[in-house]
């Protein structure tokens, strides 16, 4: 069970709720490779983790073998890190368009230098890359990369089950997953898409073979969700099955002293009670979808400026409030439709990297966030 790196959401905060809801690895937001290197104070201040977090697992995004090199040496020469995830899953347009994120793994011999300097790198210290089908249809990449990688002395492969161009519109492809599993019998394979409850999780293992399933837009506004992944996935690998009555999913009450609770470990992150209050805001939907709140009390919410504001708020709902039911689940975050990958010009004429597409790579982590 693993959570997704998430820009902007899996902080030291976010991670820290989840654990104490339910086991597996979490991964700190993206980091750019540059900016760490570079020491700048937002990358160090994202490479943080809480001494209750005891697997250090930090994801590095970089466009360069020598910055992924001088990143991934740093973080384990200075003990920051216990496990270290390489991104080429980003879809984002600022990220593809210079060549980054989902659109890398397409130039096959950039892709392989970069994931074998990562391990070599990081020594003892386990790598592992998350990726996608690759740019659309007719551009697929995630057998060769994960060939690569497994070659590279990965330990997992994580492959999101759609294309860039896909987004996260339509049905992951579980069907491509298992196709992975099947092409690297030798190294973890993990799936990622779709996961929304623990049933999800079986689902997918069942039919895919994979190792684990990372999960990223399904605990958005549930961190118990880590508690349902594990109950269901160790009963499946004891062999038993879980009846509907064994997990009692939260009531409203349960939801609002979740949301409190996060924005408590946003506050000790940010070291600032309104930063803190600023960045929960995004969250008020994902917590209170499908639950009888109002929407003057999600305005509200999302308008507090300190602790005891948000306390205040959560007191006035009505704590007999139950779970109710399918209202609640299903998709959040981004959804979008398909959409045309943003690429450098020319970028598909060849997998080999040319002296312009070099050019433009240089650009590309500068205008990424995440430190």
């Amino acid at each position: 069970m693993v959570l997704a790196p998430m820009a902007g959401i899996t902080n030291t905060a976010f991670r820290r709720l989840c654990r104490e809801h339910g086991g597996g690895l979490f991964v700190s937001e993206m980091i750019t490779s540059r900016a760490l290197v570079e020491r700048t104070p937002e990358s160090m201040r994202l490479i943080k983790h809480h001494p209750s977090e005891k697997i250090r697992s930090i994801q590095l995004y970089g466009v360069d073998p020598r910055t992924i090199f001088d990143a991934v040496r740093m973080l384990v020469e200075e003990d920051r890190a216990d496990h270290i995830d390489l991104n080429f899953g980003c879809p984002v347009p600022k990220v593809t368009r210079k060549g980054g994120g989902a659109a890398l793994p397409w130039k096959s011999e950039l892709f392989e230098a970069i994931v074998q300097s990562a391990v070599k790198a990081a020594g003892d210290v386990p790598v592992s890359v998350k990726m996608r089908k690759g740019i659309d249809s007719d551009h697929l990449t995630f057998i060769d990369a994960g060939k690569a990688a497994r070659d590279a002395g990965v330990v997992a492969v994580a492959l999101h089950g759609r294309t860039a161009e896909d987004y996260y519109s339509g049905q992951a492809d579980w069907n491509a997953i298992a196709e992975l599993r099947r092409a690297l019998p030798d190294v973890q394979v993990l799936g990622n898409g779709d996961i929304w409850s623990g049933r999800d999780a079986v689902a997918m293992m069942k039919q895919t073979g994979v190792d684990g399933v990372v999960v990223g837009r399904g605990c958005l506004g549930r961190p118990w969700l880590f508690a349902d992944l594990e109950r269901s996935i160790m009963a499946f690998l004891a062999g038993s099955e879980l009846a509907e009555d064994q997990y009692s999913m939260p009531s409203l009450k349960e939801v609002a002293d979740a949301f409190y609770r996060h924005a408590e470990l946003l506050t000790e992150f940010f070291e600032e009670e309104n930063r803190a209050c600023r960045d929960i805001r995004k969250h008020v939907a994902w917590y209170f979808k499908g639950y009888p709140v109002g929407g003057d009390f999600r305005a509200a919410l999302a308008m507090a400026s300190s602790l005891e504001e948000i306390r205040n708020l959560l007191d006035t709902l009505d704590s007999s409030v139950g779970y109710p039911g399918d209202e609640a689940e299903g998709p959040r975050g981004r959804l979008g439709s398909v959409k045309s990958c943003s690429l450098p010009q020319n970028w598909l004429a060849s997998r080999e990297l040319s002296a312009e597409h070099r050019d433009q790579l240089e650009l590309a982590e500068l205008s990424v966030s995440g430190g």
